[in-house]
């Protein structure tokens, strides 16, 4: 990243404890590089102010950071986490190590951001206040749409995508589909499963229902995965190889990968692959799914006869494990 690309600014508004903690931060200004000098917004003059039922006030904050470097608070890494979400940093991008301590554990309500200690008190002051209150949930990471909601995407659920999800255009989330933080799309595809923190998935690739995705490849490591469909984040067995998804990727409703697969791949409904799984070749080898992570061309499914995972050519002949490696 450019010295100026590693810069960034936002201009919001957090919600503060009375004994200082941030609860949340929205912003309404925010970029990378300089920040601009004129930063004033009265339309947000209106958000702050004290409420007395939450016991928080809203303040606001300027936040200029340097993504290279670990975030430093709260208001840090929310202005992460807006830049994810608003496209202007990809997955992988920017540094996010030790964010969970720097977050505070959250009730989420339709009155606003509360904390946890003393909730038993304020939920029946808010709930005489509005006649109603939904609680969405008891959290460290909000849900997308409060904050941003990127230009042509569909989210069926809200609930489903937590703020930091980076979606591209013509992303489709449905209701059973969800997307972590830093993770995301890279363009069209439509989400029916789950994308864990860590993982990207390719143009035209779609991840069916039930399916699930780790965010690094099982068994260790530092390679990153690509694929389109169930996936973890890291490769399963541990480790910080981060599972991608290449394009025009299927994985098929209930299955799952701790691999990353490369372009034009497909993986067979209920079909489970992780790094350590057994994998019939064509040739009469058995390899380590993780010897096939980010090859392209490839089925990947389940002998109905034997029971064996297999791993075929989807289209052509089988050429060897080497030409599915390195075939572009």
């Amino acid at each position: 990243m450019s010295s100026n690309q590693s810069k960034g600014y936002g201009f919001g508004v957090a919600t503060q404890t009375q004994s200082g903690q941030i609860l949340e931060c929205s912003f309404y200004s925010l970029g990378l590089g300089d920040a601009p000098k004129n930063k004033s917004d009265s339309h947000f003059d209106a958000l702050l102010g004290e409420d007395s039922i939450r016991k928080v006030k809203k303040v606001a904050v300027e936040v200029v950071i340097n993504l290279d470097e670990k975030p430093k608070d709260a208001a840090d890494v929310y202005l992460r986490l807006h830049l994810l979400s608003h496209r202007l940093v990809a997955p992988h991008a920017i540094n996010l190590d030790g964010i969970f301590g720097l977050l505070a554990n959250v009730i989420w309500t339709s009155a606003g951001a509360c904390e946890v200690e003393g909730f038993e008190k304020v939920r029946p002051q808010l709930q005489s206040k509005f006649g109603n209150l939904v609680v969405y949930g008891v959290d460290k990471f909000p849900r997308m749409i409060d904050y941003v909601i990127p230009d042509g995407v569909r989210i069926a659920d809200g609930d489903r995508v937590r703020l930091g999800a980076y979606l591209s255009p013509g992303t489709t989330v449905m209701h059973e589909g969800f997307v972590n933080f830093n993770a995301g799309t890279l363009g069209k595809s439509m989400v029916e499963g789950r994308i864990s923190a860590g993982v990207v998935v390719g143009d035209g690739s779609d991840i069916g229902g039930g399916a699930s995705i780790m965010g690094t490849l099982s068994g260790g490591g530092k390679e990153v995965i690509s694929i389109g469909a169930s996936i973890m984040g890291t490769l399963s067995g541990g480790g910080k190889e981060v599972i991608s998804i290449g394009e025009r990727t299927l994985l098929g409703a209930n299955s799952g990968i701790g691999i990353s697969l490369g372009d034009d791949c497909v993986v067979e409904a209920g079909v489970y692959i992780t790094a350590g799984s057994k994998i019939s070749l064509p040739d009469g080898s058995i390899v380590k799914a993780k010897e096939l992570s980010g090859a392209n061309n490839l089925l990947f499914r389940r002998n109905s006869q034997s029971g064996a995972l297999e791993a075929v050519a989807k289209t052509g002949k089988w050429a060897g494990l080497n030409a599915a490696l390195h075939n572009n």
